[in-house]
């Protein structure tokens, strides 16, 4: 098993919930949870895919943060309701986030890109690229196949355990391992 973990500011190790994570997304990935709010799908732009996967990283024991990168969400008592980083619910700026936060050693949740599909693991998230570079759309992944296909849930469109050649058209994929 994968892991890396690093000593918070209690003195307390951080490990990903791989499991946690996976379970939340088995709760919430055809029924959105109403404490947070959903982004729909606008002419073929935005959803709530990322605000999704967020979700699950929290839910994987992934800690708010705040700087050096943002990386949050808040209820509000007023509207809109709700505030968030762009980190939180955009695919392109969680997938950077999570590759910063890795590569400088920052706080909140971390990503290392692996071309190795064998090397996943239940929790691990996947992001699409389009043909212009874009980072797109973010799913995690809640199962494997037979062969060691990796399933995912995903928001915009939700579905629960389908194989990411049956999610959105795109020009790559990029596959990360979690940590904290």
């Amino acid at each position: 098993m994968y892991k890396i973990n690093y000593i918070n500011i209690s003195g307390e190790d951080m490990v990903y919930n791989r499991i946690a994570a996976v379970n939340y997304a088995y709760k919430y990935a055809l029924k959105p949870n109403k404490e947070f709010v959903y982004f729909p799908l606008r002419e073929n732009v935005g959803g709530d895919c990322t605000n999704f996967t967020s979700q699950c990283l929290l839910a994987g024991g992934a800690s708010m943060s705040y700087s050096p990168q943002p990386w949050y969400y808040k209820k509000l008592l007023t509207p809109p309701k709700y505030e968030c980083s762009i980190s939180w619910s955009v695919a392109h700026s969680l997938y950077w986030l999570l590759r910063v936060n890795d590569e400088k050693g920052y706080p909140g949740p971390k990503g290392k890109q692996i071309t190795n599909k064998n090397l996943l693991e239940l929790g691990d998230i996947i992001f699409l690229r389009d043909s212009k570079g874009l980072v797109f759309h973010s799913a995690i992944i809640t199962s494997f196949t037979s062969n060691r296909e990796p399933l995912i849930a995903q928001h915009t469109f939700d579905a629960l355990n389908i194989a990411i050649k049956d999610t959105w058209p795109r020009d790559a994929i990029h596959y990360l391992k979690i940590y904290l």
